[in-house]
């Protein structure tokens, strides 16, 4: 028997998978009372904006990909704000910035997540409002234990709060100390329950009250509470304050959409993300060259090289094709003429250089900031980029994920991210902050991920779903920024492709590149970046560095945080969870 940290979960009624424990459980729950995979998904979502404030919350963002038991055709949740109506380049521009800020009110897009989530629940739940969110609900008002990565991440900005950001101190400050122990969020709590209120005011029936409940959000008190907020002036990571740009006109525009999934076939699974407006297809370009090139053992050097060179080619690709709106050759990105000329790319040592290809013949187009191929640095700012992975691979913390297989064969995978305490000041009123999303567009004309009104930033969130001859099979993510489809590829290599159990292939040594830009402020790059896990080994760690590999030695179980629930061939249903941080679980019977 290979020895894992803990067991895949099996069972025949239920499995959730996710980055907190309560969220895990709270959703299970929730399938004990009768709810589906789709109530318990939400119900986790809203959790996690209590209990894991540091890495997303009601003011960000969420993609997920479902398929539900009478239609296996899987469907993308996007719940990705948009950047508001008065995000343009000129007024980026005009106050000096040629990057779009880490954090503070001008990177923020419009709230997407809680949208999204009540979106879901009126397609797809069976529960009423109030029993999904009695958990998150009770946890606000009545308190749960802070894990000790909120008062790290609290001390860290510590003082912006106290010179600036006097909103946040408020809340995340007690007696001059970052909070522990037992934490409410009263103004939170009441928030949620006020949406409830006031879509139960709309009738008995359920969707009537989750359509008035997001009315309350998009166009109600919420919004208004938004707009009075983002016209006050505060610091943010350029160093000076500014004024928010989010309306309540901006608010009330934005609906979370259902779209069709990016999809490829690979090793007779199909695996299914979202479109370019997010970076999702990088790892179907990933497994498309890995196709082209054969079988590759993750044991040894030859197959770290491997991976690594591929997914450069497929993050050069990203920089280069992918955002929102754009005009991406998608189905040349994926082809496997397309890949098989990538696959001759990768030779014996590692590349130094970003390299997107040329699909259809068309010449791709960097910003001036990813051809640079300067080394990155710390800035020193905790406020700015995702709370993941440093390049010294130090673990920052990371964003959230959320897997549910219910017994009817419903499945969802689901990345919340955004909105962290550390991104933008508390609104008092709400008891949350807005996100910084829109620090991954770009402040030059003419680029994929150029910034525009109402278009949404090229994001890292990244879940996936897939399917076997036509069927719903598996759930997984990982949170992690640019890391997060890099992790998922040796997920998937080991499981599907080399037949590790689900526990077995989350627990197995991880690693990941830095050589390409960051989607995060401010925008640095580590040519040949490797960052890897100690436990990959010392003969492979010097082979590697002979081949030209910038190696990081990242500690032994700090890279990864992957979550998984799937359906086996026998019906039973199983789920894993990322042993790394000691924060994610699994559950289920």
């Amino acid at each position: 028997m290979t020895f894992t940290t803990r067991p895949t979960l099996r069972g025949t009624f239920g499995m959730v998978s996710s980055t907190h424990w309560l969220a895990s459980q709270s959703a299970m729950r929730i399938l004990e009372l009768g709810g589906n995979a789709f109530d318990a998904g939400a119900a986790a979502g809203f959790v996690l904006h209590v209990v894991e404030p540091h890495l997303n919350g009601p003011g960000g963002e969420v993609p997920a990909i479902i398929a539900t038991a009478d239609d296996p055709a899987p469907r993308v949740l996007c719940g990705q704000g948009v950047a508001p109506a008065g995000a343009t380049i000129e007024y980026y521009r005009s106050l000096g910035l040629t990057l779009v800020p880490g954090s503070g009110p001008l990177a923020a897009t419009v709230p997407g997540a809680v949208d999204a989530w009540l979106l879901l629940l009126r397609d797809h739940g069976t529960l009423p409002l109030r029993v999904v969110l009695e958990p998150a609900i009770e946890y606000a008002r009545d308190g749960h234990p802070l894990v000790p990565r909120v008062a790290d991440t609290i001390s860290t900005v510590q003082e912006l709060f106290e010179n600036h950001w006097q909103t946040s101190a408020a809340l995340w400050l007690k007696d001059g100390r970052p909070v522990t122990g037992r934490f409410s969020n009263e103004a939170y709590a009441a928030t949620l329950e006020k949406l409830v209120v006031e879509g139960e005011a709309a009738g008995a029936d359920r969707q009537s009250q989750i359509e008035q409940a997001r009315k309350s959000w998009r166009e109600g008190f919420v919004a208004e509470a938004v707009d009075k907020f983002a016209r006050l002036p505060h610091r943010d990571s350029s160093g000076e304050d500014h004024v928010g740009l989010i309306t309540g006109d901006d608010m009330a525009a934005f609906e979370a959409t259902w779209e069709d999934p990016a999809t490829y076939d690979w090793n007779g699974y199909t695996v299914a993300k979202t479109g370019p407006w997010g970076q999702g297809p990088g790892l179907l370009q990933s497994l498309a060259v890995l196709s082209a090139l054969g079988d590759v053992d993750l044991n040894s050097a030859e197959g770290v090289h491997t991976t690594v060179e591929v997914m450069k080619l497929s993050y050069a690709d990203r920089e280069a094709w992918y955002g929102d709106g754009a005009d991406v050759p998608l189905d040349t990105l994926l082809s496997p003429g397309y890949a098989a000329d990538r696959a001759k790319l990768i030779g014996r040592n590692a590349s130094l250089d970003l390299r997107p290809g040329s699909p259809d013949g068309r010449e791709p187009r960097l910003a001036s900031v990813a051809t640079g191929n300067s080394i990155g640095t710390e800035t020193g700012d905790a406020t700015t980029g995702e709370p993941t992975v440093s390049s010294g691979g130090v673990t920052r913390g990371d964003t959230c994920h959320v897997d549910v297989i219910d017994k009817w064969g419903n499945l969802i995978s689901a990345t919340p991210s955004g909105g962290w305490l550390q991104s933008s000041p508390t609104i008092p009123e709400l008891g949350f902050c807005l996100g910084s999303r829109a620090q991954m567009f770009w402040l030059e004309e003419g680029l994929p991920a150029s910034l525009a009104p109402g278009k949404r930033p090229r994001t890292t969130l990244t879940p996936t779903l897939v399917l076997r001859d036509g069927e719903p099979l598996m759930a997984c993510g990982s949170p992690g920024g640019d890391q997060q489809d890099q992790w998922q590829l040796l997920f998937l290599l080991r499981h599907l492709g080399a037949g590790m159990d689900l526990q077995e292939a989350i627990d197995a040594p991880a690693w990941h590149t830095t050589g390409f830009p960051s989607s995060f402020y401010p925008r640095t790059t580590e040519p040949g970046g490797l960052v890897m896990e100690t436990r990959v080994g010392k003969d492979i760690r010097d082979e590697l560095v002979r081949r030209g590999h910038v190696v990081t030695d990242s500690d032994a179980w700090s890279l990864g945080r992957l979550c998984a629930v799937r359906k086996e061939a026998d019906g039973v249903l199983a789920a894993a969870a990322n042993p790394r941080g000691m924060q994610g679980y699994a559950v289920g019977r």
